[in-house]
């Protein structure tokens, strides 16, 4: 089993590299804590003392994850996640603060907040409820999982049936996902429709190439869309996945 240096399994980004995590608080000595506590799990992490910076860190970091305190010098945690929204829809914010009043807890998640944890705390519930957020929004996973194929940035988890590329999660039917796990067990080699046809399909290739090239033309815009393409026709031969070259 892969563990970080506290002993608990290691929790990566889908793609394997290091979780990215941005501290916001304006005690300096509370976010050196917070921060060594985090990389201690073998994350990525930035501090922020005040709502300005947090966003400017945040545009720089694309951080899976924000600890952030609801009172800061310029404006209210409230108010960054806000801004945080627009620079990273899909990012884990845990409300750190003083305040426990209840409407100060629906305040935060209504938000937009996903969790939240009061002061005093202990540097385990902040990790815990980090390692939580992140594994149920499917931004993280454990080293030892299961079954993975990489190629380049593109990761399959094939018990998990999960597929990233740079850390993203696609969506994938079931036929594309099995058409992209035979692509991904055959990287650089080129594979034939037919051989799609009979190992994806399960029949004959008989006329149905036209089949193959639908699927192909999905993956393609899930998999490649707005990025250097991976999947690559080799005409009159079929079709190939490889990394892309830097």
């Amino acid at each position: 089993m892969n563990t970080a240096r506290s002993g608990r399994p290691a929790l990566t980004r889908p793609d394997g590299t290091p979780l990215r995590v941005l501290v916001v608080d304006d005690d300096p000595d509370l976010a050196e804590v917070l921060s060594g506590a985090l990389r201690y799990e073998g994350w990525q992490v930035r501090t922020a003392g005040d709502g300005a910076s947090a966003v400017t860190a945040a545009r720089e970091l694309q951080p899976d994850a924000v600890v952030l305190d609801v009172m800061l010098p310029d404006t209210d945690g409230f108010a960054v996640l806000r801004a945080l929204h627009t620079v990273k829809a899909d990012v884990c914010v845990l409300f750190l603060t003083a305040r426990d009043a209840v409407e100060d807890r629906i305040k935060g998640i209504t938000a937009g907040g996903d969790d939240y944890v009061t002061k005093p705390f202990s540097l385990e519930e902040v990790v815990a409820r980090l390692r939580g957020l992140l594994r149920r929004a499917g931004m993280a996973r454990q080293l030892d999982e299961g079954p993975r194929l990489t190629v380049g940035d593109l990761v399959m988890d094939e018990e998990a049936r999960e597929v990233a590329r740079g850390g993203e999660l696609i969506e994938l039917s079931p036929t594309e996902f099995e058409l992209l796990r035979f692509l991904m067990r055959n990287p650089r080699r080129v594979l034939s429709k037919a051989q799609i046809l009979d190992r994806v399909w399960s029949y004959d290739f008989g006329g149905r190439a036209h089949v193959v090239e639908l699927y192909i033309s999905y993956l393609r815009k899930k998999v490649d869309a707005g990025r250097e393409p991976m999947i690559h026709t080799v005409r009159g031969a079929g079709y190939v996945i490889k990394p892309v070259t830097p």
